[in-house]
């Protein structure tokens, strides 16, 4: 009976392992089929086709210009340090549920943003602190603060659209981050009463360097982010950019191992080849659907600054999926289109935080009632955040 049952789960496996390559020979057909499709349909020669593929690669050389080398390089190499520089497992432990509310919830409103990372690829960090019984609210602030306000982002918008735009992003972010979570506190004591004593940290050792060793570190790294947005001569940009660019090598190669050097580069490395092309087709999409996108459909739509705009907006961003930093080119083009201040500053909040396939992940993480009552949470709050941003007289 013992062999016959093992020779079932060994079909089973087998099965399983058939299938599971079956619908990947599928996929990769299905999306031969499109692309086959796709240049045989598209007309390729008429005037339209033609304006947006000069305004995506337009867009491109504007981003490549004027953002990768001052904005993009100096931010993927912060948000590399921080991967290998910042205790995580501390962060961790002041998530749980009987961490102080009034150290929990910023915590985890402003420790999500210090990942570089979109929707979809907070989910697995998401589900490990609230697998391990982190309480639900500051769970949830990390969930939304993640994508919403990571350090790359918001450099990027800062260099793009606006400093105030980037400032005002910040602290709606972290406020929505910590309504959220506070909310669904609120609403799921249940949740933090069966888990409470169950949250555990992985207890691994993490790297150990003095803290003005690390503060210089990012100092050094923040000054030659921002240092070509000032309005000084170009040879004094440069000037000090290389300063700090030598204090930087020489603190890294004196005060910190090479093994964690090696690791910085090498997460540095990976940000950067996860998000960069992602972020290059976003940018030539968001040029070339600007070409041929009617002012009038986007004026109609989200024009102005009403609720009404703003509820399209944020339902609209929550059905979108937005890679990392993506989202920065296509709002920029929808603004000049003319999208109000308000749905704009909407559109990031739903646009970065939500996406179909977060929350199909979503519900089967945390059960429908839950994950439907923070979609919803999340939604409202961006149509009030939005309005409200569209109404501050510096948002004018």
């Amino acid at each position: 009976m013992t062999a016959y049952v093992h020779a079932l789960r060994l079909r089973w496996q087998d099965w399983r392992l058939a299938i599971s390559a079956s619908a990947e020979e599928w996929k990769k057909f299905i999306w031969l089929i499109a692309a086959f499709l796709a240049f045989y349909f598209l007309p390729i020669t008429s005037a339209g086709a033609t304006r947006a593929l000069a305004g995506g690669l337009v867009l491109l050389q504007e981003y490549a210009r004027q953002h990768v080398l001052t904005c993009l390089v100096p931010a993927f190499f912060i948000a590399g340090g921080i991967a290998v520089y910042v205790k995580k497992d501390s962060i961790l432990q002041l998530l749980g549920p009987t961490a102080k509310k009034y150290i929990a919830y910023p915590v985890a409103s402003v420790s999500g943003g210090l990942l570089a990372v979109c929707s979809c690829t907070i989910l697995p960090l998401f589900a490990g602190i609230y697998k391990r019984g982190a309480g639900i609210g500051p769970a949830i602030a990390f969930l939304f603060s993640g994508p919403a306000i990571n350090v790359t982002a918001i450099i990027l918008t800062s260099s793009v659209i606006g400093v105030d735009f980037a400032v005002g992003r910040l602290i709606f972010a972290m406020s929505i981050a910590l309504i959220a979570g506070v909310i669904m506190m609120l609403l799921f004591r249940d949740h933090d009463r069966k888990n409470g004593k169950g949250f555990v940290v992985s207890g691994v050792e993490e790297v150990t360097y003095s803290t003005a060793s690390i503060l210089a570190f990012f100092v050094l790294q923040l000054i030659i982010l921002v240092v070509f947005g000032l309005g000084i001569a170009q040879g004094w940009k440069y000037a000090i950019a290389a300063t700090a660019l030598v204090f930087l090598a020489g603190l890294a190669l004196k005060k910190f191992s090479t093994e964690d050097n090696r690791r910085w580069i090498a997460e540095t490395w990976d940000l950067s080849k996860k998000i960069m092309p992602y972020l290059f087709l976003g940018i030539f999409f968001a040029g070339a659907v600007g070409e041929i996108l009617p002012e009038s459909w986007v004026t109609t739509a989200v024009g102005g600054n009403s609720l009404t705009a703003n509820a399209i907006a944020s339902v609209s961003g929550a059905l979108m999926y937005f890679a990392t930093l993506t989202e920065v080119p296509i709002i920029q083009k929808l603004m000049q289109l003319g999208m109000g201040r308000g749905p704009a500053m909407t559109l990031f909040f739903t646009g970065n935080a939500l996406s179909i396939p977060s929350m199909l992940v979503l519900f089967k993480l945390m059960g429908a009632r839950k994950a439907a009552t923070y979609i919803l949470i999340v939604v409202a709050l961006s149509v009030g955040a939005g309005w409200l941003w569209g109404n501050l007289s510096f948002g004018v």
